[in-house]
């Protein structure tokens, strides 16, 4: 029985998955979740401490595979997450005991989700036509903005992380160059990109440049049904940077939508501005009403794909990102 600790490392939230994978198993099995708070946490060594300062189905020595997802480019087994304060290290897992880890971007980890049961009862928004050779885009607005595709790679899937959120987020006309010139003064950026605009963050900021009241991504959330403008626009940035990422990888297997913004405000992508806008192109518009649309509402899915990923490599094929 091989044993898999799977991570998804966020900016608010880090979820840490036991799983086993039995010898004649399509999947990995899930054992217990732990959940911590990012913000309460000093540092990734401090984290694999709290993780195992209470009984857990295993311990590091036990553990085959580690694979822990992060929110940012990994280089050479280290991460320092834009929207974390402190850097993920492998060095301090295997100073844990942990024999074998491996760190992913964690929208690779979204992307690899899309082949297991984490996305069993998704809500088709557009039902489209599925190519199953076809690329899959994964796109999620949270804390940050995050990317992938996931395209066949011999008898597994290769995932293709993206730092799309942090490239220019496109405005459009007069009164979204405005908002746009207004984020900058708000933010001091030198441009707005998609980490500004379409993530929790960037829904407080457009409801107080709509409503005049400062808020927080949570009030701010509580708040959209007294301010159905807010709803419509964000709805619109969603779809069209949806839309952008699913022609920069020709998402003829689907696109879908994760992340925490429109798994606890589904109205989001659900209002009808944003497949408007998904399908708005003067050139490609016909292959954009045919691309199959998916929500995401399974918020473990992170956890899931990140352990479907390691069962890939453990097995021996595809094991690559």
């Amino acid at each position: 029985m091989r044993r898999i600790l799977a991570a998804d490392m966020g900016g608010t939230n880090c979820r840490m998955g036991f799983f086993e994978l039995p010898p004649d198993a399509d999947a990995p099995r899930l054992l217990d979740i732990a959940r911590l708070k990012t913000a309460e946490v000093g540092s990734f060594a401090e984290l694999l401490v709290r993780l195992f300062s209470r009984p857990r189905p295993f311990g590091p020595q036990e553990c085959h595979l580690a694979v822990l997802a992060v929110p940012g480019p990994v280089r050479q087994g280290f991460c320092q997450p834009p929207n974390i304060p402190w850097s993920i290290d492998l060095a301090d897992a295997a100073r844990a005991g942990f024999g074998d880890s491996e760190l992913i971007n964690d929208f690779a980890a979204q992307a690899h989700a899309c082949r297991c049961g984490a996305m069993e009862g998704v809500e088709a928004l557009q039902p489209g036509n599925v190519d199953p050779e076809g690329a899959v885009a994964v796109i999620g607005a949270g804390t940050g903005l995050g990317h992938c595709a996931l395209v066949r790679f011999g008898r597994g899937a290769l995932a293709v992380p993206s730092e799309a959120g942090h490239a220019a987020f496109p405005f459009v006309h007069d009164w979204e160059h405005a908002y746009g010139l207004w984020v900058r003064e708000e933010t001091g950026l030198a441009y707005c990109h998609g980490d500004a605009i379409v993530t929790g963050g960037g829904l407080a900021r457009l409801y107080s440049y709509l409503s005049g009241v400062r808020a927080t991504p949570r009030e701010a959330a509580a708040a959209l049904p007294q301010v159905p403008e807010v709803v419509e626009r964000f709805a619109r940035f969603y779809g069209r940077a949806a839309r952008n990422y699913a022609l920069y990888v020709l998402a003829t297997g689907g696109v879908y939508i994760t992340g925490g913004v429109s798994g606890r405000n589904p109205e989001l992508v659900r209002h009808p501005a944003f497949l408007d806008e998904f399908r708005a192109s003067p050139s490609h518009s016909e292959l954009l009403a045919r691309m199959p649309v998916f929500l995401n509402l399974n918020q473990d899915a992170g956890l899931y794909g990140a352990a479907q990923y390691a069962a890939q490599r453990l097995e021996g094929f595809g094991a690559m990102c």
